[in-house]
């Protein structure tokens, strides 16, 4: 038994190491993606892809983590089954509740982890990134241009237009500006341009050798003005007080809070590890292959039970935080079920497993015995 136990303790590490970089790699993937397509368009500027990457994968890990371990556990055990390593098992007289306490040694540090990230450095990480995009917002308009994008001001009165940036990236070369004032409509082209800030802490951009185009609209008049150096002063924006997410509030702050909003909050970060824990149980039972059945019948019906129970405790969170549940009741009724169908999966499966290592040997054929040659 001790040789089985630390078999699987090494095969369950490096699955769910495995699987927890292959599902780092597809967030990071994915995001990355998303972010670099909003940069292009000029709602974020090129400079802050990474961190807000940073912060959006911290955010992701507990439920990474709990999907890592699930998997590792349903995909070793089904390889066991697979391989036939799980008939000595049972014909040990050994049933799949001894699988209990030595999945549990491996799944409870990772849930304790998992623990730790939901209740205290998620919400840390949720903080971050709010004030981070407040930041950006508080930045003035030339921040978010991209080289080849056309970029409009905030109040619609400039389009910002560069073909690229130095090596440095703190001069941007062929420089297009069009603005309207005073019903007027101007054009502004460089060959570059910089960002400087007077003593008054206002911000102005810089253009050299250039030259500046005024006219009205609908009108012959237009005027022609070549020039070495302009300053051009940028509109600062004033962004109001942001008001506090649910998400960005602390665990300990949550404890003491009296609205539906804030309870709901406090019971999505408990239902993280609790189901982590099911769904590591969860995975034993669901292990299990019929040597006549397909090979990835159960892992389909893993990710199937997988997605059902994130999508319901998404569905009473929101009843929570409308008042249609009282929060004592919270989201227990969903582990609750999930736990029952563990217990239930349990129990069928310990009556069909002892029949496994008969099925198995009546599927092998037997072989006839050598016979011997008669020597002439």
């Amino acid at each position: 038994m001790k040789i089985f136990k630390k078999s699987l303790s090494h095969e369950l590490i490096f699955t769910a190491t495995a699987l927890f970089v292959i599902l780092i790699g597809i967030v990071v993937a994915q995001r990355a993606g998303f972010l670099v397509g909003k940069a292009a368009k000029g709602w974020i500027p090129n400079d802050a892809l990474t961190t807000i990457l940073g912060f959006n994968l911290i955010r992701f890990l507990p439920a990474l983590l709990s999907l890592s371990i699930f998997l590792a556990v349903l995909l070793t055990l089904t390889r066991w089954y697979r391989d036939s390593e799980m008939v000595i098992w049972l014909t040990s007289g050994l049933g799949i509740t001894k699988w209990i306490r030595p999945i549990l040694n491996f799944a409870v540090p990772v849930i304790t982890i998992i623990t730790v990230l939901s209740f205290f450095v998620m919400p840390w990480a949720n903080q971050k990134v709010t004030e981070y995009e407040n930041q950006l917002k508080a930045r003035d308009e030339s921040s978010s241009i991209s080289p080849g994008v056309f970029k409009e001001s905030n109040n619609g009165e400039r389009v910002y237009f560069v073909e690229g940036f130095d090596e440095l990236g703190n001069v941007v070369k062929n420089v297009f500006i069009q603005s309207t004032q005073h019903q007027k409509t101007g054009i502004i082209v460089a060959s570059k341009g910089s960002r400087y800030t007077a003593e008054n802490d206002d911000r102005f951009i810089l253009l050299e050798n250039g030259r500046r185009y005024q006219g009205k609209p609908n009108s012959a008049e237009m005027s022609s003005t070549e020039f070495e150096r302009y300053a051009l002063r940028l509109e600062t924006k004033e962004v109001a007080v942001p008001v506090a997410k649910t998400e960005t509030i602390s665990s300990m702050s949550l404890i003491s809070s009296e609205s539906p909003r804030g309870k709901a909050e406090l019971q999505s970060r408990l239902a993280i590890p609790v189901s982590a824990f099911i769904l590591v149980l969860l995975a034993i039972p669901l292990s299990f292959v019929d040597p006549r059945a397909g090979r990835s019948l159960n892992v389909m019906l893993a990710v199937f039970i997988f997605i059902i129970y994130n999508n319901m405790l998404n569905i009473f969170e929101a009843w929570i935080t409308q008042s249609k549940i009282h929060p004592i009741i919270g989201l227990w009724p969903v582990h609750g079920l999930f736990a029952l169908l563990a217990i239930y999966l349990f129990y069928r499966r310990n009556y069909l497993l002892p029949i496994l290592p008969i099925t198995i040997t009546k599927l092998i054929p037997k072989r006839s015995a050598p016979q011997e040659k008669k020597l002439s």
